[in-house]
């Protein structure tokens, strides 16, 4: 369980069911282990060299899909980071094999978005990619709860 306010003042909080629009700026989140979390916080995001949807910085608008990552540390060794991000440009790719799957970007595009439940990621969790880290702007860290020594 993660301690969260999804109601940031002035950024827009919509459900991560709903297509992001061109050129707005959006919170999101980056699910990530705490001592990458203390080199992201000093030096800013590094964009993955390849991943499902090629180069860039993946996130999410959905806390749940980020909470999870990475995927191989308990829970108690992950935080998620909260950002904004200016979106750009935004291509919707929404099933495996699509033409621009990887390279939206030589297209013209700043982001790329998959849906949640399109069969592109497993957990059926919306899922985006920004090709410029310079589009994202940190907020915060937010760490798992701790109830009686347990981790919630």
């Amino acid at each position: 369980m993660w301690a969260e306010d999804d109601l940031y003042p002035g950024v827009p909080c919509l459900q991560s069911y709903t297509e992001p629009v061109n050129g707005k700026i959006y919170l999101m989140y980056h699910g990530t282990s705490r001592y990458t979390a203390q080199q992201i916080m000093a030096c800013g995001f590094w964009p993955s060299a390849n991943g499902m949807l090629g180069q860039g910085v993946y996130l999410s608008r959905d806390l749940n899909k980020a909470s999870r990552y990475p995927l191989n540390l308990p829970e108690h060794e992950r935080v998620v980071i909260r950002v904004q991000v200016n979106v750009g440009r935004v291509k919707k790719i929404d099933y495996q094999g699509h033409p621009m799957q990887k390279t939206w970007h030589d297209h013209g595009y700043d982001t790329a978005w998959c849906p949640p439940n399109c069969g592109m990621v497993p957990s059926g969790l919306e899922e985006d990619c920004v090709w410029d880290p310079r589009r994202i702007q940190i907020i915060d860290v937010i760490y798992p709860k701790v109830l009686c020594g347990y981790y919630y």
